[in-house]
């Protein structure tokens, strides 16, 4: 089964990049389909590999962050490939 998933990592400290950029650099490691944009990054792929590679990045996130907010959806297709037809 595809799924998508859009996340938002927001570090709640003052130097906020450098862990979003450390996320995302991972994300893009994973060999899933990444996208980003300036608000969230999405991850495309099969349901089990994203939520194995999710469950790893997310847990380490949070356990060298203090205090971070990660705010998530999925759909359960791949929308990667979608384009806006109006």
């Amino acid at each position: 089964m595809k799924i998508s998933v859009e996340l938002t990592l927001s570090p709640l400290q003052d130097d906020f990049e450098a862990p979003v950029i450390e996320f995302i650099k991972k994300m893009r490691n994973s060999g899933l389909t990444i996208l980003e944009n300036p608000l969230s990054t999405q991850v495309f792929g099969d349901y089990d590999r994203v939520m194995d590679v999710l469950q790893t990045e997310i847990k380490e996130s949070f356990e060298s962050l203090d205090h971070v907010v990660l705010t998530m959806k999925m759909v359960k297709s791949d929308r990667s490939e979608y384009e806006p037809h109006f």
